[in-house]
């Protein structure tokens, strides 16, 4: 019997090996937005255990855009060639496996200081930089005003989305996915939390989804036809004033009409004070939801770890992929785990098909 959560998948013009996801993890290891070689050995191990797809971090469209100093950014020539190199190492080991990439700009939330070196956010004259938004709310008491976005600031938004893309293709990615979660730039235009405006960038739902549609068009514009592409979306903001479940199916409907392929449907960071009911399978029921109304295909994340959790998402058809984060830090292997765990054989470079359980000549384990 073959387990769903190894069954191939087709995402628009791209089909995955299996429904598992790496997600994207900042690593806060890049150099002006260049990657390290941090990144090259992260991801080629990760790659190593043949998930159906890697995400590359959360990825600055410019440099104001990015999380902190070390987050990965696709504004320059050297980024896009570290980025290529990258793939290119990490398809040496895993061929089979695709690489998407999600682009996003961290709006009033970027600034940050690295790990390990404090929180909160850095000011421009303490070596940050000043952060911008849709309205002049900061995102927590003592962080920046962010300056709020005029029309030419926000088509210069546009623009460096569309730019990043083609960078991003041009490094060899086979998806691109929007951040539009977690309090970041274009989910901070369609929350009510951080979107006051009464002009045509800001509204009712609509309205406030005039930003990421916007950005959505110009990305189709340079994208081939091989690139999967589609958004991370907040499927609550976690807070009275925020976005709701059913906000999570309007901008769902609204980007599967607008063309892209996939929604991931992740929840909160829209504000520091969001009361965040979190434990194993708790965004499931959004993302279900989304999958049931808007009828896109749609991927869960979330504090996801057991095998036999994973496989009855998809085999219950609550989400089409499932993406692992903090499961593939504590263990790059996760998938043959997972094979194990569910009876299946997994996928090991020829170098390691001496560890899969076949090989054993006694029970391990």
């Amino acid at each position: 019997m073959t387990a769903q959560l190894f069954t191939p998948l087709t995402i628009g013009p791209l089909t995955i090996a299996n429904r598992i996801v790496v997600a994207p993890m900042c690593q806060y290891s890049a150099n002006d937005g260049v990657m390290s070689d941090w990144h090259l050995v992260h991801l080629t191990g990760v790659a190593t255990a043949s998930p159906g797809m890697v995400v590359i971090e959360a990825t600055g469209v410019e440099r104001i855009g990015r999380i902190s100093h070390g987050c990965v950014g696709l504004y320059s020539d050297d980024a896009t060639r570290a980025m290529a190199d990258v793939i290119r190492y990490a398809k040496v080991v895993a061929p089979a496996v695709t690489f998407g990439v999600q682009l996003g700009h961290a709006g009033r939330k970027a600034s940050g200081p690295l790990p390990g070196q404090g929180s909160g956010q850095l000011s421009p004259s303490n070596g940050g930089w000043q952060v911008v938004g849709p309205s002049a709310i900061p995102y927590d008491n003592g962080w920046q005003i962010p300056q709020e976005l005029d029309e030419a600031g926000i088509q210069r938004i546009i623009t460096a989305f569309r730019d990043a893309a083609v960078r991003a293709v041009a490094a060899g990615v086979d998806s691109i996915e929007l951040h539009l979660a977690h309090g970041y730039l274009l989910q901070s235009f369609v929350s009510p939390i951080s979107n006051r405006r009464t002009d045509r960038w800001g509204g009712d739902l609509a309205g406030r989804m005039t930003l990421p549609l916007a950005v959505v068009r110009a990305v189709q514009a340079v994208l081939p036809a091989h690139i999967a592409f589609g958004a991370r979306i907040n499927g609550t903001d976690w807070h009275e004033d925020g976005l709701t479940p059913d906000d999570a199916v309007g901008q769902a409907q609204m980007l599967k009409d607008a063309g892209l392929h996939f929604i991931c449907v992740s929840s909160g960071g829209a504000t520091p004070h969001a009361k965040v009911a979190a434990a194993p399978k708790y965004q499931v029921p959004i993302a279900a939801r989304v999958k049931r109304e808007v009828g896109i295909l749609t991927r869960t994340v979330g504090l996801i770890r057991d095998p036999h959790v994973a496989e009855a998402i998809i085999a219950d058809g609550e989400a089409d992929m499932v993406a692992l984060g903090r499961a593939f830090l504590d263990d790059p292997r996760w998938p043959w785990r997972a094979a194990e765990a569910l009876g299946v054989a997994g996928v090991y470079p020829i170098q390691y098909e001496r560890g899969s359980p076949k090989h054993w000549p006694i029970k391990a384990r």
